[in-house]
């Protein structure tokens, strides 16, 4: 048996999508990583953190307890918000609103990044980047399963 950890970083859109689904990819990713497992160690950055809570203030406040509710239960590392001076090497590889995402990732030194953004950071699944970017549906049906059946069965 190893003893890898999985590091999984979490993109807001898992938070805020698990916060609304009881079934939902993104509300089993919250449910697994709240358990606690020794395999896995779950992250995310303070700009994930301001990002949620900005947007459940603005559009649903009486949903912010229940975030910071799970949020408690995840017992996560937090990365704090990357410099100006960190961007700078990554600008160009995603939009800008997304670049604090992926460089605090990177900085948390993450095997995967969750995210459900479509738009901009699954674009660079592709992409030279130091660990791997996924939708909530591949890390659940692919990722996890292979990292448990290689590093603990």
């Amino acid at each position: 048996m190893g003893e890898k950890k999985l590091k999984v970083f979490l993109d807001s859109n898992i938070f805020i999508s698990g916060l609304f689904s009881e079934k939902g990819a993104q509300r089993l990713i919250l449910d697994i990583l709240s358990l606690g497992l020794p395999p896995l160690a779950a992250v995310t950055g303070a700009y994930n953190i301001a990002e949620v809570e900005r947007n459940l203030r603005a559009k649903l406040p009486e949903a912010l307890p229940v975030f910071q509710s799970i949020f408690s239960a995840l017992k996560m590392d937090i990365i704090p918000v990357p410099s100006a001076q960190d961007l700078r090497p990554w600008a160009g590889v995603t939009a800008d609103k997304d670049l604090p995402v992926l460089v605090s990732a990177i900085q948390a030194k993450a095997d995967v990044l969750v995210t459900g953004d479509k738009k901009d950071l699954l674009k660079l699944k592709t992409a030279d980047l130091p660990l791997r970017i996924a939708s909530p549906s591949e890390f659940l049906d692919e990722i996890l399963p292979r990292f448990l059946k290689e590093h603990l069965l």
